[in-house]
């Protein structure tokens, strides 16, 4: 679909990629000899979204981050510069930061006492007269990981051959930071575990193809033909258009509930509107334009009018994908569980901008529970759900969680020969190519 965004924005259309008509073996989507591939050589070669810089705002607060069997800490400097370390004492392998997050001075080993400077410095070594000097005369730090910051996302890589990165995420410049995230906070943090392989997770989100079927209660506000973008090393996009009704709907004139729902989601009075369903998205838009003007929001004019209505769902490789919004992003991650290559855990955030204005809030699909603390004030604690227990995403995410299993024991079939990706499938197909790369390579 082309939304018809000036040629030169970032909502503009990209240019067609040849990703070819290869169809993969099933096998990759359950095979332990292809998860220990991707922990060898795709993982720890690529940047990973880590984190957001406001969980640190303060010098010594710190948060951890894990994939795989590795774990790190990223804690914020005195100079206000961010360090990424793992997240083990060199003594004897310990844990060094035993929480989600917090704030220290320093950081004690709780198995010997070895003290550590936020900078990974060592400060003290417990009883070190009686170390042989030879042992310990380099001063073993925290182990350091490269780690950098973009638009207020913090990102870790483990390999110090990786490409800078902005060159990495293969993103244009401005994407993410018109955003401005580094000034919106986790008002939700919620981490499910699903029974499919990560890879099943990322299909499944990286089209709207599915929606109708899976998700038939959309038609009514979004578009499920949406605007496919792909960028270098894996990067995507997909622009959703959103406050109109599908294609697949007969009755494209009449302003429904779900309509009239989403105009006082921006600020409007549905019952003031006198327009038709066609003539709503370029409505909302205007609101809340001229909201953002009232309150002050001057990041509002970096982007163009399809931006304040439709969600750009932002793929990062090789796990991440952001609905992107001005109040407000939604991250979700797709982690990979250490050893079985049919679980994964699905890992949401959303952020928000505050305002102090009753009728501003981040967009309702997003699935903010009534009665959130979206002030900041209070960063929530992650929300654990219990294997087995229902996700409590919202309907849409509910319903994804609902397939995924099912999809994924019928990959094992062997009436199943691999997938056939058509163009609405088309950043499931860049997305494999990348990873691709990756396992193709040597150590």
């Amino acid at each position: 679909m082309t939304l018809g965004a000036p040629a030169n924005s970032l909502e503009a259309k990209q240019p067609d990629v040849d990703n070819g008509l290869d169809v993969p073996d099933p096998s990759q989507y359950f095979s332990r000899e292809y998860l220990q591939l991707e922990w060898e050589r795709m993982w720890p070669r690529v940047w990973l979204l880590a984190g957001v810089c406001s969980d640190v705002p303060e010098h010594g607060d710190y948060i951890t981050f894990a994939v795989g069997h590795e774990e790190m800490i990223i804690v914020r400097q005195a100079d206000a510069s961010i360090k990424a370390f793992y997240n083990v004492c060199p003594h004897r392998g310990n844990r060094i930061a035993l929480n989600d997050r917090g704030s220290v001075a320093q950081f004690t080993c709780t198995f010997h006492g070895w003290q550590f400077h936020l900078d990974g410095k060592l400060k003290c070594i417990t009883d070190e007269h009686t170390f042989s000097p030879s042992l310990v005369k380099s001063r073993p730090p925290l182990s350091e990981l490269r780690c950098e910051t973009l638009g207020g996302i913090v990102f870790v890589n483990m390999d110090g051959k990786a490409p800078p990165l902005k060159e990495a995420l293969g993103l244009p410049a401005g994407y993410i930071e018109n955003y401005e995230i580094d000034k919106m906070r986790v008002v939700h943090h919620v981490r499910t575990q699903w029974a499919a392989n990560w890879k099943t997770g990322i299909d499944a989100f990286y089209e709207t193809y599915h929606l109708p079927y899976v998700h038939p209660q959309t038609q009514g506000v979004m578009e499920d033909f949406s605007q496919y973008d792909l960028y270098p090393n894996g990067a995507s996009r997909m622009i959703v258009p959103l406050c109109v009704k599908s294609h697949r709907i007969p009755d494209q004139s009449s302003v429904d509930a779900g309509l009239r729902f989403m105009m006082h989601d921006a600020g409007m009075k549905p019952e003031e509107f006198n327009g038709t369903a066609e003539q709503v998205r370029a409505a909302v838009q205007r609101s809340k334009r001229a909201r953002a003007r009232r309150l002050g929001l001057e990041h509002y004019e970096k982007f163009t009018d399809g931006q304040l209505t439709d969600s750009w769902a932002t793929g990062l490789f090789p796990n991440v994908q952001m609905g992107m919004h001005p109040e407000g992003v939604f991250i979700m991650r797709f982690l990979p569980h250490a050893s079985d290559p049919e679980i994964f855990y699905y890992e949401t955030l959303i952020l928000y901008r505050h305002v102090d204005d009753p009728n501003y809030t981040v967009p309702a699909w997003m699935g903010l529970p009534p009665g959130t603390d979206v002030t900041g004030d209070t960063r929530p604690s992650r929300k654990d759900v219990p294997p087995g227990d229902p996700p409590g995403l919202g309907d849409v995410l509910d319903q994804d969680a609902e397939l995924l299993p099912v999809v994924q024991r019928a990959l094992h079939s062997r009436g199943f020969r691999g997938p056939l990706w058509g163009d609405q499938e088309q950043r499931v197909r860049h997305f494999h190519r990348e990873l691709d790369r990756y396992v193709k390579m040597e150590k």
